[in-house]
């Protein structure tokens, strides 16, 4: 008995280590040792975040500068909206100031259209991955629509299928009776 346990204890280690183990763990990575690292990561962040939030800001300065950040993209799209009813009412009037952007140089449009992409960036990768998540979930419920749909066409064809009733004498006559009131 003790040859084997001394075998066991030489292939797995003694003194509660496993060679094995940790001969593995050299190749792939300790599932349950990711895990808790993920988990420290994520913490640390969501402390980070609440340390940044801890102290509510009440300062004039404060609120202005968070209704300015608020005010570009309402600003924007404003702006589009007059630019189109501009074009409208004097079209004269707008073909000469857009007869002026065509002077702004392309490097100008290039940085220009840096920021706009980053300001709204953010936006549009949020709902772009929500939109991603809607298609997931829709494409998971097609094979149940797709057995629904055969259940429902199966039930159609079989009330479609259906023998013709017999020739029923009693019901011919009560069809005369009604046909002559």
């Amino acid at each position: 008995m003790a040859v084997i346990t001394d075998l066991l204890g030489m292939i797995f280690g003694g003194g509660g280590r496993n060679v094995v183990k940790e001969t593995a763990e050299v190749y792939r990575v300790n599932a349950e040792a990711q895990a808790g690292r993920e988990v420290e990561y994520s913490q640390a962040a969501l402390a980070q975040f609440a340390a940044e939030f801890a102290h509510p800001r009440k300062g004039w300065f404060d609120r202005f500068v968070d209704g300015l950040n608020r005010l570009p993209r309402p600003f924007m799209a404003l702006g589009i909206i007059a630019l189109l009813v501009a074009a409208m009412m004097d079209p004269i009037w707008f073909s000469e100031r857009m007869q002026g952007i065509s002077l702004v140089p392309e490097p100008v449009w290039w940085l220009v259209g840096v920021i706009v992409s980053f300001y709204f960036g953010g936006r549009h990768q949020a709902k772009t991955q929500e939109f991603q998540k809607s298609i997931a979930k829709t494409v998971a419920m097609t094979p149940s629509v797709v057995a629904n749909v055969s259940s429902l066409r199966a039930l159609d064809a079989g009330a479609n299928d259906t023998e013709q009733p017999e020739f029923n004498p009693a019901l011919a006559d009560w069809r005369k009776e009604s046909s002559k009131t």
